[in-house]
């Protein structure tokens, strides 16, 4: 007999009925009792007040470290008991839920929750509120400190207007703790397209995860051989394939699919098969559920008030896009900092353009790449179109200098390229003055773009379509558009061009991401940084207050 006519039978078995009666009395009686204990066991202002007595930043209530005892100790500032057993219960769901974020329900007390009836009332009424702050603070914040992670780190990590213990107050007694909570997730595309992506490829883990392709000779459309069977079974676990009677041939189907999965993952889209797409296709399917977590991580560092407007450039993705109000006003490629001279992750903001810059050799790039070329052969300088000046910019005579005897330390001149097409800034930069000395701007290497891999500068950003970018950045048609911005550049002079207002940069560095589709994106970990954020994803909860709580006057009930 199939299922679906044994659940009808018992359907119609007035026994079934009889004893689904049993059990919703016996489920309402429970919860009675529940309710009846939370109210009688409720604990009391003192007793509460005794269990978060004294200054230590932590105190340990029933062998749980209480992480937010700060705040809580402003929540009970009256102290009146705040949770219901339903509450309770929604909290019980919410955080079960918390994987689906990349976060391990464990670090906000899942099994405590699940056993919270066998802890005395104090107990359980803390034990609640410390759950339900370590999650909003997880959502709002991320689990670890990006501080302590990327050196030039300056992202705002405040609580800014929102006041944690009048939050944690009304999210206890609200009838949509969910919705409560979910306002703290970040809000846009890039973060709900990895959550369902990190559901789809944790469906492809249970199943067993995805068949490795053998190596061998690079495939090509048109060919025949045994792996194109491998290829189109892994690539079937993504995305159905039409199915074929020689599965050894290399068709046009596939040929679809393999370009596809190339420019998801950042390759040359050119459907060959070869050592570098074979490697991406190869990668298991939990290191790429560990990917999406951390980049979940790193979206909920980054991804809230960011404004109507900013431009962000996504190291990882050589990738520089300008957004307002959510649409994509110019996109353009990017080249980035090579692996030993890493773009660093900060963020800015736009003041000034200058058109036909000059551009002065920064130390590091003098001493490690120009003065060692310079001790071999002097006339490099006139290669490179270079120029000796002094501090003041005045003319200096190269031919004076013994290169072999000068250091970095001693050399008391600078180098500088004058404007023009060959300068290595090319004809416009993009300034948002920092202690990096970063910038984006245009470059003479304009070839550079076609790459797949794109690291090839010492620190700042070339992005392609430099001239749109700027007259979109301008906001004035009128006056400054491609044609205006062309013709100030052929008049050769170097000219410095405010924006209309300051506009806000975000170097970025993410790994995995949704596109404007939703189609998850990967990229290669090029400057290694995943590792460390996946530690801390796996590392033990702690908490890290924003720079702005200790300044926050207690709060009243």
């Amino acid at each position: 007999m199939s299922s679906r006519h044994l659940v009808r039978r018992r359907a119609r078995d007035p026994r079934v009925h009889a004893g689904r009666s049993v059990r919703l009395l016996a489920a309402c009686a429970f919860v009675t009792i529940l309710a009846a204990r939370a109210d009688s066991d409720a604990p009391s202002a003192a007793t509460l007040h005794a269990a978060l007595a004294g200054d230590a930043p932590q105190v340990v209530v029933d062998g749980v470290r209480l992480w937010s005892t700060p705040v809580l100790r402003r929540v009970y500032a009256d102290g009146a008991p705040l949770w219901s057993p339903r509450q309770i219960d929604a909290l019980r769901v919410h955080v079960a839920a918390a994987s689906a974020d990349g976060l391990d329900p464990a670090d906000y007390l899942v099994r405590e929750l699940a056993g919270l009836e066998a802890h005395d009332p104090v107990a359980r009424e803390l034990i609640a509120t410390e759950a339900l702050a370590r999650l909003a603070f997880t959502l709002r914040f991320g689990k670890a400190n990006p501080a302590a992670l990327e050196p030039a780190w300056n992202y705002s990590r405040a609580f800014g207007t929102t006041d944690p213990v009048r939050w944690l107050r009304a999210a206890i007694m609200h009838p949509d703790l969910g919705a409560l909570l979910n306002s703290l997730r970040p809000n846009g595309p890039y973060y709900r397209g990895l959550v369902a992506a990190l559901a789809d490829h944790r469906a492809v883990a249970i199943q067993g995860g995805w068949p490795p392709v053998p190596p061998g000779q690079t495939l090509k459309p048109g060919m025949r051989d045994a792996r194109v069977a491998a290829l189109r079974a892994r690539l079937g676990l993504e995305s159905p394939l039409q199915a074929t009677d020689d599965p050894t041939l290399y068709d046009a189907t596939l040929a679809t699919a393999v370009t596809l999965f190339q420019r998801d993952h950042g390759l040359a889209a050119d459907a060959a098969v070869g050592r570098a797409t074979l490697a991406e296709l190869n990668v298991p399917v939990a290191a790429r559920i560990d990917q999406i977590r951390v980049n979940l991580e790193r979206i909920r560092w980054i991804f809230r008030d960011l404004g109507p407007e900013f431009v962000a450039v996504n190291i990882a993705g050589f990738e520089a896009a300008y957004l307002v109000n959510g649409s994509v006003h110019w996109r353009g490629r990017a080249i980035v900092g090579r692996p030993y001279r890493q773009t660093p992750i900060f963020r800015d903001e736009i003041v000034y353009l200058e058109l036909n810059p000059t551009w002065t050799v920064p130390p590091t790039i003098f001493r490690e790449d120009y003065l060692p070329k310079l001790r071999r052969n002097p006339g490099y300088l006139r290669e490179k179109q270079l120029r000796v000046v002094d501090p003041n910019g005045g003319p200096v005579n190269a031919a004076t200098i013994d290169w072999r005897r000068v250091s970095a330390v001693n050399f008391p001149y600078y180098l500088r390229q004058d404007p023009g097409p060959d300068n290595a800034l090319g004809r416009i930069k993009f300034m948002f003055p920092n202690a990096h000395a970063i910038y984006l701007h245009d470059t003479p290497a304009r070839e550079l773009f076609a790459q797949a891999e794109r690291s090839f500068s010492s620190g700042c950003i070339r992005i392609e379509k430099p001239l749109d970018l700027a007259a979109a950045l301008l906001r004035d048609p009128t006056h400054w558009n491609l044609a205006t911005l062309t013709a100030a550049i052929d008049t050769g002079q170097t000219r410095r061009v405010n924006l209309p207002q300051r506009v806000p940069i975000l170097l970025l560095y993410l790994t995995a991401f949704a596109d404007d589709d939703g189609r998850v994106q990967f990229r290669r970990d090029l400057y290694h940084r995943d590792a460390a954020v996946r530690a801390a994803l796996e590392a033990p909860l702690t908490w890290t207050p924003p720079g702005d709580f200790d300044t926050r006057a207690a709060t009243s009930p």
